[in-house]
């Protein structure tokens, strides 16, 4: 039982590592990014060619030209397609599904982007593969290692909210948009900072989770939609009880999993999620 447990702890340090980045965008600058998928799956594929180019370099290097790559991508997102978006919606409502559309659109052109150029096959490379005693339990080390990266990750993301002055501007973006832009805070400029920072976490998670998991280039969509439970889960602009609603979910997958039967678990997260809508539709972080 207490490895299941601590099975279910790591796949959900996975979840929340994952979903930060998309909890970001989506908290701050109003965006439902449905291509967030994409950006993990190259910070993926970018490992995966620094693993297997002729120097054979070490994953974690390739964070040196993913992370930049994606920040700069999605900036450039925000500001050529999201901010015509938001300039003509007339209310929020009306600017959720412009951009669930025009993201479907972009996640798309990205998902063909990358089966032309790196096809459709699976990819995966050895990495830390070695397990080591937790406990009495075998944990392999790049699990940890994905375990650990998403508790710091987390851990930046409060202490930059919570005690600095770009973390203050962020948090009244997410609070009221429009009573942050009165007060003087350059609601698009932060909001495109957010937005290009989640792209840039995205790239991350796909380089951790590269390291022990599979992936192609059609890949993205299952993640996005992992991400986007456990935002729900924890509520939209809670960046920091991210990494609490992803450990739920692992820890809930996993002991359902054992004492039921593995093949529920996808149906198992979807109860949550369902149950979750139905009494905290805003959210286990948010007060109601």
């Amino acid at each position: 039982m207490f490895e299941v447990l601590l099975g279910g702890l790591i796949l959900g340090g996975m979840y929340g590592l994952i979903a930060l980045g998309l909890n970001l965008q989506y908290g701050v600058s109003r965006i439902l990014n449905l291509a967030y998928g994409e950006f993990l799956i190259g910070g993926a594929f970018i490992a995966f060619f620094a693993v297997m180019s002729r120097w054979q370099l070490n994953p974690l290097l390739s964070l040196f030209a993913s992370v930049p790559i994606a920040f700069v991508l999605n900036w450039l997102i925000y500001r050529l397609l999201m901010v015509p978006l938001v300039r003509r919606a007339p209310d929020q409502d009306a600017l959720d599904a412009d951009v669930v559309l025009a993201t479907f659109g972009l996640f798309f052109v990205l998902q063909g982007l990358a089966l032309v150029n790196w096809s459709g096959d699976l990819r995966g490379y050895s990495f830390l593969a070695e397990g080591r005693n937790v406990f009495g339990a075998v944990v392999a080390l790049n699990r940890l290692l994905a375990f650990l990266g998403a508790c710091v990750l987390a851990l930046a993301l409060f202490l930059i909210l919570r005690h600095t002055r770009v973390g203050a501007a962020l948090r009244a973006i997410t609070i009221d948009p429009v009573a942050a832009e009165l007060m003087g805070v350059d609601v698009r400029k932060f909001s495109a900072i957010a937005f290009a920072a989640g792209g840039a976490l995205a790239a991350t998670a796909g380089m951790l989770v590269s390291t022990f998991n599979s992936f192609s280039a059609t890949s993205g969509g299952d993640y996005t939609l992992k991400a986007l439970i456990v935002v729900i889960m924890a509520g939209v602009g809670r960046v920091t009880g991210t990494l609490a609603a992803g450990l739920l979910l692992g820890v809930v997958e996993q002991m359902g999993g054992y004492l039921l039967d593995p093949g529920l678990t996808l149906a198992i997260n979807f109860g949550l999620f369902t149950l979750i809508l139905l009494l905290r539709p805003t959210g286990l972080f948010t007060r109601a």
